[in-house]
């Protein structure tokens, strides 16, 4: 294990984003934000623009499974976050990884990109189903991925209830429906089952919202890292993506990332 004094550390098992906006960059750059040291498990190499992603390449497992035990064996982690894994074999193996590590895990289970482009094959999602979303201590789909995963659309905030119960079904502790695509309030629904928090903030007229959800679940593990309830966790994580959204930039041709360094440059003059 790590020298006394050294920061919570947090695990992402997530794909590369070439263009820095989401994925592994947007994880490590979450965590640096949160103060916690930020560790990574590559799955996949992507090359991501603005415009989209115009390419992708999964890694061996057996590079992933060495890569995990490598950081975990050594090093130690007190929360993992999940992001792209796109095949079946590659949720399996992670799943496996994650049930035989004591430390909560935030999964976000990554179905398309902000572009549209798939994420997941569609052999996979019985597996995240199955073996993934039951490891969860918090699962945080969006409202495509509730779709994708459970059949529930969600139209309104009165049908975010009913999706929270589909996704618990298959064993997560805590699920975060995301309400982002709704009109009005960017509205989330935190729930086990019976105790049930909703997250509500102002939506920005921005367009620069690349890297939202894997943003918002490195944030939600950064808190468990550090000894916070999910609520809690979750709390903070929202309002840390609210902020990264108002100051989201244009980068390039198309949809700009939200601005993980926004806090730090609000205190800088």
């Amino acid at each position: 294990m790590s020298a006394a004094g050294a920061p919570p550390r947090v695990l992402t098992v997530a794909g590369s984003d070439s263009g820095g906006g989401a994925g592994i960059q947007a994880d490590l750059k979450t965590m640096l934000a949160f103060g916690v040291h930020g560790m990574s498990v590559l799955t996949a190499v992507t090359a991501q623009n603005s415009l989209g992603v115009q390419g992708a390449w999964e890694l061996p497992v057996d590079a992933v499974r060495a890569q995990y035990r490598s950081v975990v064996d050594d090093i130690g982690v007190q929360a993992v976050k999940t992001g792209m894994l796109s095949s079946a074999e590659l949720v399996e193996a992670v799943a496996g990884l994650i049930s035989g590590t004591d430390a909560p895990a935030v999964v976000d289970p990554v179905g398309v990109s902000k572009h549209g482009d798939p994420l997941l094959a569609a052999s996979a999602l019985d597996s995240v189903r199955t073996e993934l979303l039951p490891v969860a201590t918090v699962a945080t789909p969006n409202l495509d991925e509730v779709a994708q995963l459970t059949g529930v659309r969600v139209e309104s905030e009165g049908d975010l209830r009913r999706a929270a119960a589909a996704v618990l079904e298959y064993g997560p502790r805590w699920v975060l429906i995301k309400g982002g695509h709704l009109s009005g309030d960017a509205v989330d629904l935190l729930t086990e089952g019976s105790e049930e928090h909703l997250l509500r903030a102002p939506r920005y007229d921005n367009r620069h919202t690349h890297g939202t959800g894997c943003t918002l679940a490195s944030a939600i593990a950064c808190g468990l890292a550090r000894g916070q309830s999910v609520p809690e966790a979750v709390t903070a994580a929202k309002e840390y993506v609210t902020g990264a959204i108002a100051a989201g930039f244009a980068l390039g041709a198309g949809i700009g990332p939200v601005d993980h360094g926004w806090a730090l440059r609000r205190d800088t003059p």
